[in-house]
């Protein structure tokens, strides 16, 4: 075979549809990989526990009960009134490429890139977006000053008139010519 036809082409809005955000994080879940993998579940967790020392905490996380009942609801994980036997693993970036040395198959690998190149274009859209909002924050900042400036200069117009109007007239000082 040649190394196109090894390839595993998976399409990337698959894999961005199976990105979960779990405490904060970017994570794909246990069920969603295997199935990337095209390996049991049963399998992919066990060799993650196999090789437990692989997976520190900012790598994995395992679910809670807690959050596997709101993720049924919002990504659809298990009908109402079913059971889980196991709570779930939620891997982030590190904890997938961690998973290609672990899972010692071609296709995990070619599914881990394509992952791993999937998670650096998501991080790179929000690093854009970011820069983008700071350069419209930019222009919205400097409008911000010149707005205090412009008020400043009102309010000291409206005092100059204020005090203008406020002026009684003064007695005049001198000869007083007599009218003709």
């Amino acid at each position: 075979m040649t190394r196109a036809e090894n390839s595993v082409i998976i399409v990337d809005e698959v894999v961005m549809n199976k990105i979960y955000i779990v405490r904060g994080e970017k994570v794909m879940l246990d069920r969603d990989l295997a199935e990337l993998y095209q390996i049991e579940t049963k399998y992919l967790k066990r060799q993650v526990k196999r090789n437990i020392e692989r997976f520190p905490d900012d790598f994995m996380m395992e679910l809670t009960a807690e959050e596997v009942e709101v993720s049924r609801c919002q990504i659809g994980t298990l009908k109402q009134g079913e059971n889980i036997k196991y709570l779930p693993y939620a891997f982030t970036e590190q904890g997938v490429a961690m998973l290609s040395s672990v899972l010692n198959s071609a296709k995990a690998i070619q599914v881990n890139i394509q992952i791993i190149r999937i998670f650096t274009r998501i991080r790179k859209m929000l690093l854009d977006n970011t820069e983008i909002r700071l350069a419209i924050e930019k222009p919205e900042k400097k409008t911000d000053n010149n707005t205090k400036n412009i008020e400043v200069v009102f309010r000291y117009m409206d005092e100059l008139i204020d005090k203008k109007e406020s002026v009684k007239p003064r007695k005049q000082i001198g000869y007083k010519l007599p009218k003709k």
